[in-house]
């Protein structure tokens, strides 16, 4: 059975509105059909009401009872639900960094491990529900700017290290670092990423972009990339790069989008890639996926 903490189950209850015994805007009848068409699951069996018979209590026991991947398709179906609520009555979201949050969340129970138990690892942040410790390692990101060039650099390729291990993308180390530029790999979503990360003065053009695709395009035809450039990309650049490649890019704003909005790493590179599939676009802001 899935590992739900009681911290988490603070978060589900602000999230889908249950603190009073309901959930969401569902009724009784709209709950029941709900989790009939979406899960094929009866709700409304006596199994779930050992703790109460209203909607809160029932969703809640069933969450402690069925098994990671019923709980995971369940909660990711309401989540759904929530933001198609939100969208069609022209609401803001009411919770702070709910979707980062709710992501983080997903991904501790998918990797089986208790969101909470983080201790001593400096991304802890990037898997509780603390925004004090998000801003603290934003903070930590701009506290680089303060180094001088060649200790940037070495400050940069652990603070990137430290963010792959985050998201367990099992980063390769360590990376080369030639002046100022990161190189290493990691693995997402069983998908090899090679990287090149740059912390320079002026936003990269496309000779750099062009450079990574060389290297990617040497290696088995399922590798592909991405290019860490702290200080951006040039429109010119990109837009001389061309659509079509096996590549996405990640600015040093995405990346403090990232911790204050507490978003798990693995969950921006699956945004930036579905971005550039669909759009063919290599580089999408952060804050336009999210």
């Amino acid at each position: 059975m899935p590992k739900i903490k009681p911290l988490d189950m603070k978060l589900l209850d602000l999230l889908f509105e249950m603190e009073q015994g309901y959930v969401l805007d569902f009724s009784n009848r709209t709950l029941s059909q709900f989790f009939l068409g979406e899960l094929e699951i009866d709700i409304d069996d006596p199994l779930f009401a050992a703790e109460g018979t209203s909607k809160a209590r029932r969703l809640r026991c069933f969450l402690t009872l069925a098994d990671t991947t019923t709980c995971v398709r369940a909660l990711k179906s309401l989540w759904q639900y929530r933001q198609a609520t939100l969208s069609n009555q022209h609401k803001d979201e009411p919770v702070v960094n709910a979707e980062g949050r709710f992501l983080t969340l997903i991904r501790g129970l998918e990797a089986g491990s208790p969101i909470d138990d983080a201790i001593g690892d400096p991304f802890a942040a990037l898997r509780q529900v603390s925004i004090d410790q998000a801003a603290h390692l934003k903070q930590a990101l701009l506290d680089i700017h303060k180094l001088g060039a060649q200790a940037r650099g070495y400050a940069f390729e652990t603070f990137l290290q430290q963010l792959f291990e985050s998201s367990n993308l099992q980063p390769r180390a360590p990376f080369r670092n030639t002046g100022e530029q990161i190189d290493g790999s990691f693995l997402c979503r069983g998908d090899i990423y090679l990287v090149e990360a740059k912390w320079v003065a002026n936003p990269v053009g496309a000779g750099e972009l062009h450079i990574l695709q060389g290297k990617i395009s040497e290696k088995a035809a399922w590798t592909r990339g991405v290019f860490i450039s702290y200080y951006g990309f040039t429109d010119v650049g990109l837009e001389a790069f061309g659509r079509g490649k096996s590549l996405v890019c990640i600015s040093g704003k995405d990346i403090h989008d990232a911790l204050e909005k507490q978003i798990p790493f693995a969950d921006v590179i699956d945004r930036k890639v579905r971005a550039a599939a669909e759009t063919g676009s290599v580089f999408v802001p952060l804050n336009k996926l999210f």
